[in-house]
């Protein structure tokens, strides 16, 4: 290989000459092709020096501010020799390598160039995927991915001074860095905090970045005032590339001993999670405690697709000892839904058949007052769904502007077993019927449509056929109903270029009528199976139907009309504000109502709607349904957020439902000192030499809610961090509501050594889950904090 002194190509040194201008070195820390990290051909070696003597093709010896440049590699010295048959570079005196953005100090190297083999001594280093660094007696490049550190130190801290050690290191006898296999493994490992030694092990690993890797994690620990202390450690098996496995045995100082188990896979065809926890003898409870949850979906062949949701536990009362063990979004009603189906796409549309098992285990507890009214399972759900092209699109209100009239519509043909859970209260078994359903739902439409504007005319038909397993009060167990609908939607769009606080915006004006006429049929005789009221909204006002479901339709002959207004930033193109209203009006009795109360009033309640971004620190949101008639607000919703930079958020909201529930709620994130009003959290840097210094800044978190009816707190989370810039902090309580007059207090605390790992309860998933607008403090410090907060 030639050695090159001064390098540059041929024909640049001959244009520079024509141009009488001076051929110089540009400083860089990579001399590869501009566009390209990877150079196709071997780069040249590159030295330069205040002095410089060579043999061609032998050796080269650089004095004073010796470097050495080769691709991404750069090596600095007082002074230096390249061997160049032996492709091996010798190097003493302030030695410094550099790279892909790692730095090795030390006093005395020998390094294969090309093969990134070699022997540093005394060194220093630092590694910029991990934001940590350390010392060592002696270190070995094995390669350009792995690094073997003998007698090696790690932090991401910074070295106190006066040779202070860093706020926390792991020391070890060999340190082995490997980031291809994305982990570390310390031999003889240390943890020492303050230089107090917390955690000693034989072996410890750690994760590089946020890929996967086997070994212990770091411990899980917590402490509620139902199940006491508890402590457990993780083991993380990275099984295969598409399997994996997390075995987590525990012990609680009231209950006992047990182990959760989480299995996770990836096929081609397949893909699941199962998590199993198991508590073998829970001596509070004196029996055994579990939690069995089963997700699953994957095809079967011939476009055939299925899914599996199933969750089920020991006991009752398992949702209030043990609650961080489900994953349930509605933890005292645990589903097991099996569907199986198959969707064909056509000319005309698409044709979808679909099969279906639902069940449900109902958590109701010892206490008559918290027992609930438990849904319907169906065993089995079996049906086939035609729809015509783009006719979802038209219904969810896509605006057919330009689009050619034509005939659209739908038709859902199903068949339901309707069987009461096992946990169902005896008085339901009495009083709610059980058996069998047939329906068929249908709509023609004609969507028209403009520029600005739409048009939908629509004719519906709900039609149901029951049978019983018992007969009705009035001796029937067989019967059908049919209930036919026609509605028009018609809509607009105008928009006019204005101004808003001196900005310039373009507003719109958006009205719209709804008008839907459905004839009266009985119902109140037929059994419901699935229908419930529809939240009364600015969506729901806008459908053919006050209820979801099929066993109850709605009679109506009726308007609605309203209009929204936004005013959206002309260059930007956000939403800088929106107002709306709407309103109903009958214009005869409703007989069929979610109250079953005949509705006799023509003018329904009017809804109001407002949100405001007006700049980029500040968001408003209001809904309020407001009774003219009792001239009162019966539900209103107000939030506001506050973020005038990162870390920094404040947020309200207020909700009333008049007669149930008035809640107010306040959630944060802030810096109370330490921290200067425009900086972030605190950063550290632990370079090698030893500079800089970690400074702490205190932060707040946390989320209250307050029941006004109630005069008393429900769920809510409070906790404060401590950032000193290579570790934080956190600690607080969070307190979740399990009945009138219980309550689960549990104790978070977390010690996050930054570019090593997490070390207690998962207090970062909880303030950042509850949290509105919560930023992790250490999300830009390392590539580890990129991974997942669960």
């Amino acid at each position: 290989m030639p050695l090159v002194l001064a390098i540059t190509g041929l024909a640049q040194a001959q244009e520079a000459r024509k141009q009488e201008e001076p051929l110089t070195l540009r400083r860089s820390k990579v001399l590869t092709p501009p566009g390209s990290s990877t150079p196709t051909t071997r780069p040249a070696v590159v030295l330069g020096a205040r002095k410089l003597e060579s043999r061609l093709d032998q050796e080269a010896t650089a004095e004073g501010d010796a470097e050495l440049r080769y691709g991404e590699l750069l090596l600095k010295a007082d002074k230096l020799s390249y061997l160049e048959p032996r492709d091996e570079a010798r190097a003493t005196g302030h030695v410094e390598v550099s790279r892909a953005g790692n730095v090795f100090r030390g006093s005395e190297l020998q390094l294969f160039v090309q093969r990134f083999e070699g022997e540093f001594l005394d060194p220093s280093y630092f590694f910029s995927l991990t934001g940590g660094g350390g010392k060592a007696a002696r270190l070995r490049f094995l390669g350009e991915q792995k690094v073997l550190a003998e007698g090696g130190t790690y932090s991401s801290c910074p070295a106190g001074e006066d040779g202070q050690e860093p706020a926390w290191e792991l020391r070890t006898t060999r340190l082995r860095m490997d980031f291809e296999a994305n982990e570390g493994i310390a031999s003889g490992a240390v943890l020492r905090f303050y230089g107090v030694p917390i955690l000693a092990a034989p072996t410890i690993s750690f994760a590089l970045g946020s890929a996967r890797k086997s070994g212990w994690l770091p411990p899980n620990i917590g402490l509620d005032n139902r199940s006491g202390f508890e402590l457990g450690l993780p083991y993380y098996w990275n099984i295969a590339p598409q399997h994996d496995a997390t075995f987590t045995p525990f012990v609680m100082t009231r209950r006992g001993a047990g182990v959760d188990s989480e299995f996770r896979y990836l096929e081609p065809q397949h893909n699941g999670v199962l998590n199993l926890a198991w508590l073998p003898s829970d001596r509070v409870a004196n029996r055994a405690r579990w939690a069995l949850d089963l997700a699953q979906q994957g095809e079967v062949g011939r476009d055939w697709r299925y899914q599996i949701r199933s969750e089920r536990v020991s006991d009752d009362e398992y949702w209030k000892d043990l609650p961080k063990r489900l994953h349930s979004q509605t933890p005292r009603l645990l589903a097991t839904d099996l569907r199986f189906g198959r969707t064909v796409q056509r000319d005309w549309g698409e044709a979808q058949a679909y099969a279906r098992v639902q069940s449900w285990q109902a958590l109701q507890g010892a206490d008559p007052l918290s027992r609930y009214e438990t849904p319907y399972q169906r065993l089995p759900q079996v049906g086939l769904r035609l729809t015509s092209e783009a006719d979802d699109a038209v219904m969810a209100g896509f605006r057919p502007w330009g689009r050619r009239a034509r005939l659209e519509g739908s038709l859902e043909l199903e068949y339901n077993r309707f069987e009461l859970p096992r946990e169902a209260l005896l008085s339901q078994i009495k009083d709610l019927p059980t058996g069998q359903r047939a329906h068929a739902l249908g709509h023609v439409s004609v969507p028209l449509g403009g520029a600005g504007w739409w048009l939908i005319p629509k004719l519906s038909l709900n039609a149901a056929a029951y049978s019983l397993d018992a007969p009705l009060l009035d001796g029937r167990r067989s019967m059908s109903r049919s209930v036919p609908s026609f509605s028009v939607d018609q809509g607009w769009v105008f928009e006019r270029q204005t101004e808003l606080f001196g900005r310039g915006t373009l507003q719109t004006l958006e009205p719209r009528l709804l008008y839907v006429n459905t004839p009266y049929r009985a119902q109140l005789a037929l059994p419901n199976f699935d229908s419930a009221p529809k939240d009364f909204n600015f969506d729901s006002i806008y459908t053919d139907n006050q209820f979801s479901g099929i066993d109850r339709v709605s009679d109506n002959h009726q308007l609605t009309f309203g209009a929204i207004s936004r005013w959206v930033n002309a260059s930007q193109g956000g939403e800088l504000l929106r107002l709306g209203l709407v309103q109903r009006y009958l214009f005869r009795d409703q007989r069929i109502t979610p109250d079953g109360q005949p509705q006799t009033q023509r003018l329904s309640d009017l809804l109001l709607l407002g949100s405001a971004h007006l700049n980029s620190q500040w968001w408003m949101d209001a809904a309020v349904q407001y009774n003219p008639d009792s001239s009162k607000a019966v539900r209103t919703v107000m939030s506001a957020r506050y973020s005038p930079g990162p870390y920094r958020t404040v947020s309200a909201a207020y909700r009333l439902a008049a007669g149930q529930s008035e809640q107010v709620e306040l959630g944060w994130q802030w810096p109370l000192f330490g921290a200067k009003p425009d900086d972030g959290p605190r950063r550290s840097s632990a370079s090698s030499n030893g500079s800089g210094s970690c400074s702490g800044a205190w932060y707040s978190a946390g989320r209250v809610q307050y029941s006004l009816k109630d005069k008393r707190f429900t769920d809510s989370v409070v906790g404060f961090e401590y950032d000193a810039g290579c570790w934080i902090l956190r600690v607080g309580a969070e307190r979740l509501s399990t009945g009138r007059a219980e309550t689960n207090t549990r104790l978070l605390l977390q010690l996050e050594l930054v570019g090593l790992s997490r070390l207690g309860s998962n207090a970062l998933k909880v303030l950042r889950d509850n949290i509105p607008g919560y930023r992790p403090l250490s999300s830009d410090r390392s590539a580890s904090s990129d991974a997942s907060y669960d």
